[in-house]
């Protein structure tokens, strides 16, 4: 297993008793690194890091408040796995497809695994949900009144809500040849129900549904006048079970049940024929509401042969149906936290730090003509960025603006300073991906935005999704033109820059503008490849410059030499980059991997990886940042917007850019450190695939999140 760094991480002392550190490269094993059983299942190491979060939500050092929304981030996450994952390896069983993958398993066996895993997941979160936080909410006075707690009171007001606000929304569909079974929406909440009885046309099918409409909330506050004491909430689902007969006049509801379907929402475009991406893709949105379906939710008193019917309406089996021990759409549970003013079962409220440099109504160009600027959110502001794009709006100094937008916030202020630019007559081109995944239809409004105000909107590249993460700005500065450019790991989404880490780089540096002048140029014009001279670009050579750093680790390890590599990255799935470092450990390397997500590395294997250590970290914020740092490289810190995954090496315009200011460089090192060092909400990859906490569960061990947060915010 990989030694603890040093204090001072540009020291790495080598044992060189250790044989594999000393040996000349022809003289090492012989091992297959392409054998399977080198390899974790992509899938089943994203259920893997699913259950770290879901184990946030028994945590009892988080607020409780907290506690619930990890546990609805389990919810989230799951479904975009069945959206996404799960669909994907079901058309490789539908379409005859089928092929392992690296860990030499068949998407046929895989599937079994995920249904069993995430059953044995959910029973764990309802569990949590009716034991813990619920009764524990209670404790703090906040109540979600079953239907057999409801007051005499509580009774007239459910019922006259029914009369006021569902029954003139809601359309129950009887089912029989004239009324076949519905096109569901994907992830809506119904309710199927067994009926008595024949309608006044003589109809006696037995069965219908009712669909909740979407625009209906799923939690209803009690008024206070109704119910004092507290903060009290029915579910829409209830005050629906109790009134349910009122559709159905003259008939009697003998079963009613909740369901919900999750479908296929992964959008297909064809590069072939597709002249208008943005008018294609408007057409995939709405398609992929009802997609082919991958998973079954229903209540826990749903009879067979109601579950059967729908199983067979859906197309799917046993395996696919999950019955759960309360409301089967628990992410809209969600809207409860903007219901509540508890501020003491949330974390602390804190402040992003800014440096001086870069404060409101500060000279930000001025500052970075100075030196660079190196920002991490969300325990720095972000809002610089932003006054970066209106201060160029304003300036007359200012001629050009160019811009990559992948996710930005519903009411962006970015794109209303673009707008502005161009309105102010500069020339602005905007790099827009409308395939960013759930936030397309978004993307193309704000395309539409745009270009009204008069910017050139560019969508990218078809075939390749525009990732990168890149602005620039061309102004004349006496008489010359200097180019200014902000480089990041994370999106241009200020929301998003509350809530996930990511480090923000302001530059100068002629040669790193240039190139990302370049990059741009590529991505507009038409040409041939560039050649960059210090960023790396996907999907041209961003791993193979990968795969010769790690490999010059190795051979300086193999002259004996100190050798090390630390990778901090959302996800690492290509099995080149997993060979190359099995490679390098092999050699001697230290190799330290800082994973949030998905790894299908294997550590601690002997001979293979014994020199190769995987943390993940989750807590209050989503770890995102990519950073990848090379003892022995040239440059050794890069940051990047890619990670180690084949999409992102191959089908995606990445960047990748190295930290040339040495005072910013040991900064970065000196905070890898703090990840690598500090156990709570950390935990360590096994060779079998399982994570074992750091820290003992519940304990009040420093971690990495709160020590930055002091180190680097506002208090």
């Amino acid at each position: 297993m990989s030694q603890h760094p040093p204090e001072n991480p540009l020291e790495i002392v080598v044992d060189n008793s250790n044989s594999a550190q000393t040996t000349p490269e022809e003289q090492l094993p012989e091992i297959d690194f392409s054998d399977s059983e080198y390899f974790h299942n992509r899938e089943l190491s994203l259920l893997q890091f699913n259950s770290r979060v879901l184990q946030q939500a028994r945590n009892p050092n988080h607020p409780l408040l907290e506690r619930l929304i990890f546990l609805l981030i389990f919810s989230s996450n799951l479904d975009e796995f069945y959206e996404i994952r799960v669909s994907g390896l079901k058309k490789q069983l539908d379409f005859g497809r089928q092929r392992p993958g690296p860990d030499g398993k068949y998407p046929e066996q895989i599937l079994k695994e995920i249904h069993q895993i995430v059953r044995s997941e959910l029973n764990e979160q309802y569990r949590i949900l009716n034991k813990n936080l619920f009764p524990s909410l209670a404790q703090q006075n906040i109540h979600f009144l079953h239907r057999n707690e409801w007051s005499d009171a509580v009774i007239e007001w459910t019922k006259q809500y029914f009369f006021d606000e569902i029954i003139p929304v809601v359309s129950p569909l009887g089912l029989d040849p004239a009324h076949p079974f519905p096109r569901l929406v994907n992830k809506s909440l119904n309710f199927i129900l067994s009926l008595d009885g024949k309608d006044a046309f003589g109809r006696d099918s037995g069965l219908a549904i009712v669909p909740a409409p979407r625009s209906l909330p799923r939690l209803i506050k009690v008024p206070e006048a109704i119910m004092s004491g507290g903060d009290n909430f029915v579910f829409l689902s209830s005050i629906v079970h109790a009134y349910v007969d009122e559709f159905f006049s003259g008939m009697t509801v003998t079963e009613c049940h909740q369901f919900r379907v999750t479908r296929n929402t992964d959008l297909e475009m064809s590069n072939v024929e597709v002249e208008d991406i943005a008018s294609a893709l408007k057409g995939e949105l709405h398609s992929r509401r009802f997609g082919a379906a991958t998973k079954l939710e229903v209540g826990k008193e749903c009879p067979e042969e109601l579950t059967n019917f729908l199983l067979e309406r859906f197309n799917l089996s046993d395996e696919e149906l999950f019955t759960l021990n309360g409301p089967v759409n628990l992410q809209r549970l969600m809207a409860l936290i903007g219901m509540l003013d508890r501020p003491d079962l949330r974390f602390p409220i804190f402040s992003p730090g800014t440096p001086s440099v870069l404060e409101e109504k500060s000279d930000i160009f001025a500052a970075v003509d100075k030196d660079d600027q190196l920002l991490l959110h969300p325990f720095e502001s972000f809002i610089p960025i932003i006054d970066w794009v209106r201060q160029a709006a304003k300036d007359p100094t200012v001629l050009s603006i160019k811009q990559t937008l992948y996710r930005t916030n519903e009411s962006s202020e970015l794109v209303e300073a673009l707008a502005e630019a161009a309105r102010n007559g500069k020339e602005v081109t905007v790099v827009i991906e409308l395939r960013a995944r759930f936030d397309e239809e978004e993307n193309i409004n704000f395309a539409s935005i745009l270009q009204e105000a008069g910017a050139v909107v560019v969508y990218g590249v078809m075939g390749y999704k525009t990732h990168a993460k890149m602005l620039l700005f061309v102004r004349r500065v006496g008489n010359s033109l200097r180019r200014y450019a902000h480089l990041g790991t994370g999106n241009y989404h200020r929301k998003i820059s509350l809530l996930y880490t990511d480090y923000s780089l302001l530059t100068a540096e002629p040669t790193l503008c240039t190139d990302v002048h370049k990059v741009f140029q590529q991505i507009t014009g038409m040409g041939k490849k560039i050649h960059p001279k210090l960023i790396i670009h996907a999907p041209f050579n961003l791993r193979k410059s990968l795969l010769k750093l790690i490999a010059h680790e190795k051979q300086t390890a193999l002259e004996g030499e100190p050798a090390r590599i630390v990778a901090k990255i959302n996800a690492l799935t290509d099995p080149a980059i997993i060979k190359a470092l099995y490679a390098a450990s092999s050699a001697g390397v230290q190799i330290d991997l800082i994973v949030r997500g998905v790894c299908c590395l294997k550590p601690g294997i002997p001979r293979v990886s014994e020199n190769i250590r995987v943390i993940s970290v989750v807590g209050r914020f989503l770890e995102h940042s990519r950073v990848f740092y090379f003892l022995n490289a040239e440059h050794q810190v890069y940051c990047a917007s890619a990670d180690w995954m084949e999409r992102n090496l191959s089908n995606r315009i990445e960047v990748c850019f190295p930290i040339l200011r040495k005072k910013l460089a040991n900064r970065i090192l000196d905070e890898l450190e703090i990840y690598i060092n500090a156990t709570g909400q950390s935990w360590e990859l096994q060779v079998d695939g399982n994570y074992c906490e750091r820290a003992s569960e519940g304990s009040q061990q420093p971690d990495v999140q709160n020590l930055l947060l002091k180190q680097l915010a506002q208090t």
